[in-house]
């Protein structure tokens, strides 16, 4: 015959039961409770004009739009010219997080390309990439250079066909330093177009002279009227 359980043994069983199920319940709340959400990435975002939705074109945009991040945050189109500036551009989509592309109304009658490809790079490995480069940069606690929007009066020679127009319009609709442009006219090979910039003129014609598709002539000729004179290249 089966001895019976004491009146201790029979409440102590209900109490290792339960704390068995305390402890499972704990843990299936814990492994359902949902992750903490990560903080998305801050970004600096460059655009830059293209043709098509290649990936060659798309390669050479993300350079021209990390070049215009570049100027940005650090405020000097010079530091373009450099040449560990420059190995760092040829590795732009290191620094993409993510891209799109956008139509250009009315690049039909400008010349201009029909695209803008917008670019999202990383924040923080750009200010990396700039603080490994001794350049200041706004996300490192800097600011960038004080340049004062303003509209100038530019002179652009060498224009001696349509095509050559197209070409000047073309790059000023690509640059990221000028916001309009309105042509005001046309006499012998060139044409006297109106820039209303982002930046000032220096840093403007700073930046002409890196992209070598336009050549500064004179960046304070002693014309009146005129507050810098180009000429298109071959």
């Amino acid at each position: 015959m089966r001895a019976r359980p004491t009146e201790t043994a029979v409440r102590r069983l209900p109490r290792r039961g339960l704390h068995a199920f305390v402890a499972l319940f704990a843990l299936a709340v814990f492994c359902l409770a949902p992750a903490p959400l990560r903080a998305a990435p801050q970004t600096y975002t460059g655009e830059a004009p293209v043709d098509s939705q290649s990936e060659d074109d798309r390669l050479e945009a993300l350079k021209i739009a990390l070049a215009n991040v570049i100027i940005d945050q650090t405020g000097d189109a010079g530091v373009l010219s450099r040449s560990d500036v420059a190995a760092q551009l040829a590795k732009a989509s290191r620094y993409v997080l993510q891209f799109r592309y956008k139509q250009n109304p009315g690049a039909a009658d400008t010349g201009a390309p029909k695209l803008t490809l917008v670019a999202e790079f990383d924040a923080a490995a750009v200010d990396k990439m700039l603080q490994g480069l001794d350049l200041q940069s706004a996300g490192l606690g800097g600011a960038p250079i004080d340049a004062t929007p303003t509209d100038v009066m530019v002179w652009v020679g060498g224009i001696r066909s349509a095509d050559d127009y197209a070409r000047v319009i073309g790059y000023f609709a690509k640059s990221n330093l000028v916001k309009a442009t309105q042509p005001k006219q046309a006499r012998g090979d060139g044409m006297l177009v109106k820039l209303s910039l982002a930046t000032d003129l220096k840093h403007f014609l700073d930046a002409v002279a890196i992209e070598r598709q336009l050549s500064v002539v004179n960046g304070a000729p002693p014309v009146d009227g005129i507050d810098a004179t180009l000429a298109l290249g071959p």
